[in-house]
């Protein structure tokens, strides 16, 4: 307990889209329970609202806050409320992500944009903003949550969205050999298939009936080397070490949580 004590952390998609435990949520709660204080931000306030009562229902300290993280001025607002609250920044944690499913004639340019602007956009805009009050801390943690479809082929055509986390994993290089000497230190955390309720919400949206989405559920765990999905609880304890003292000296890496799924021959499909 305690490893992030006294520790303020702005979580970004901090709530959950539906029931259960999504990244953010269970991020955010794991964050609290090592002493940290949050700063929950989401598009659906409703959602970050959600996350913050968990907290303070276990006696941690939490602020929700409604915000669009593919909004300039939105995001400027959501970090200066976080230091007026707070008064810093320690750990940034970029965990919006959508999934936009299609190869390059499928999708739409308006489609491509979108999950460009959410999933990478997001990262470079929060990272603008918190990282001049990290200078001025001398100290700061950033977490992205990535993906192993940024990596290599996961059995979907998921162009987009494996060009935006591609773009995610360099981008916390190029900010962590950047801030490096600074004291800020910027890692990124690779999940593979992981059971949250945005991937139930993708499966309901991309295939009509309840048996065709349970039936792709079942080939993602058969996918999985280890016979099952990650869940939310996995992403989370990998991001906690990366923001910790404990990870010090670890910066511009990237943390792959899949199972053995990167490191399989066998190539994905859920066809």
């Amino acid at each position: 307990m305690n490893r992030l004590h006294n520790k303020v952390a702005l979580i970004t998609g901090a709530g959950s889209i539906g029931p259960g435990w999504g990244n953010g949520k269970a991020t955010a709660v794991l964050y609290a329970r090592e002493g940290a204080k949050i700063f929950a931000v989401d598009l659906n306030l409703a959602a970050a609202e959600e996350t913050r009562n968990l907290i303070q229902n276990e006696g941690g300290e939490c602020i929700a806050w409604a915000g669009d993280v593919a909004d300039n001025t939105s995001v400027q607002a959501m970090v200066a409320q976080c230091i007026a609250v707070f008064g810093r920044i320690d750990i940034l944690h970029n965990n919006v992500g959508i999934v936009e499913t299609g190869g390059p004639v499928e999708l739409s340019e308006a489609r491509w944009e979108r999950a460009m602007n959410v999933n990478a956009k997001s990262v470079l805009l929060t990272s603008k903003h918190a990282i001049p009050h990290m200078l001025t801390q001398g100290k700061g943690a950033i977490i992205n949550i990535a993906s192993v479809g940024g990596m290599r082929w996961i059995g979907v055509p998921y162009i987009a969205y494996a060009a935006s986390k591609a773009a995610v994993i360099q981008m916390t290089q190029s900010i962590a050999l950047q801030y490096a000497a600074q004291g800020i230190r910027c890692n990124c955390v690779a999940p593979g298939y992981i059971d949250t309720p945005l991937v139930h919400q993708s499966l309901a949206n991309s295939y009509d009936a309840e048996a065709n989405s349970k039936r792709v559920t079942e080939a993602r765990n058969r996918l999985c080397p280890m016979g099952q999905q990650g869940d939310a609880w996995d992403v989370a304890y990998a991001a906690l070490f990366l923001a910790s003292d404990e990870a010090k000296y670890v910066t511009g890496h990237t943390l792959v949580v899949d199972g053995g799924l990167s490191a399989s021959t066998i190539t994905p499909s859920l066809a």
